[in-house]
């Protein structure tokens, strides 16, 4: 059956949204390496060579589908998440990190700065095993806003405060010891801790149960099916974000290849 005017019309403004979403995620990527490069600490070599080459590594995130069991490694981001496994810097840590409102942006924080300046390895590497209830901050706006994410939170926030730069990040990054600087309380987002080094690791597990649990609950303002709201949530990952296969396996890996767990 020949497709009528107005569905041929939503599918290219289907496609151009899609290819609009790229391209912004593109560009919001471009921009975190470039900040890297500022906050990046002196004769951290290795570690600014590997933001480089997560920057360009590709991500993708136009699925129409995901299942239950990720089988195939185009189904996640693979030659990001190689890049973390064969990281040659030392040390570094792996954080299992499931509490949403809990201290971990601020416990990475502070590794990140005692192992950088008192133990003085600027090449520290410090990734977020990141599913549970804390996987909810490395969704965008969009997502938060079209589900309401902010209801799950203790303080109803309507979007996603934890990928929000502070005031803190524009400070002198030169000035470590600024106790409301970048390397402060102040400055605990996700987005500035990306730009000095860090890696956030998201799970397909969590994505698929945690839509499952949206399905069950009734909130699906599309009517769309398990797998299609698994695979837009996918799509609205954070820029920089390296989605697995699952994160509890996946720590197996980061274990054997040399990770310290915390």
């Amino acid at each position: 059956m020949a497709s009528s005017p107005t569905s041929r019309r939503l599918a290219l403004q289907s496609t151009f949204v899609t290819g609009l979403g790229l391209a912004t995620l593109g560009s919001k990527t471009a921009q975190a390496a470039a900040a890297q490069e500022r906050f990046m600490p002196k004769g951290a070599s290795t570690l600014a060579e590997l933001g480089k080459k997560l920057a360009a590594a590709p991500r993708r995130r136009d699925f129409k589908t995901t299942q239950m069991i990720l089988q195939n490694r185009d189904e996640w981001d693979s030659e990001a998440l190689d890049l973390v496994l064969a990281y040659a810097g030392r040390p570094k840590q792996v954080w299992n990190n499931t509490q949403l409102e809990g201290p971990w942006l601020n416990l990475m924080r502070n590794a990140m700065n005692a192992q950088v300046w008192s133990f003085k390895h600027p090449d520290f590497l410090a990734v977020s095993a990141t599913h549970g209830a804390a996987h909810i901050a490395l969704f965008d706006d969009a997502i938060w806003e079209k589900y309401q994410l902010g209801a799950m939170t203790k303080g109803k926030d309507k979007t996603n405060t934890w990928l929000k730069t502070p005031l803190a990040a524009v400070a002198d990054p030169g000035a470590i010891e600024d106790p409301k600087g970048v390397y402060s309380p102040a400055d605990n987002s996700i987005t500035v801790l990306q730009q000095r080094g860090a890696v956030f690791l998201a799970c397909h597990n969590a994505i698929w149960e945690f839509t499952g649990h949206l399905q069950a609950t009734g909130n699906n303002p599309d009517k769309v099916s398990h797998e299609q709201m698994a695979a837009e949530f996918t799509n609205h990952l954070a820029p920089g974000v390296v989605l697995t296969p699952g994160i509890v396996a996946t720590l197996v890996e980061l274990e054997d290849a040399g990770y310290r767990y915390a």
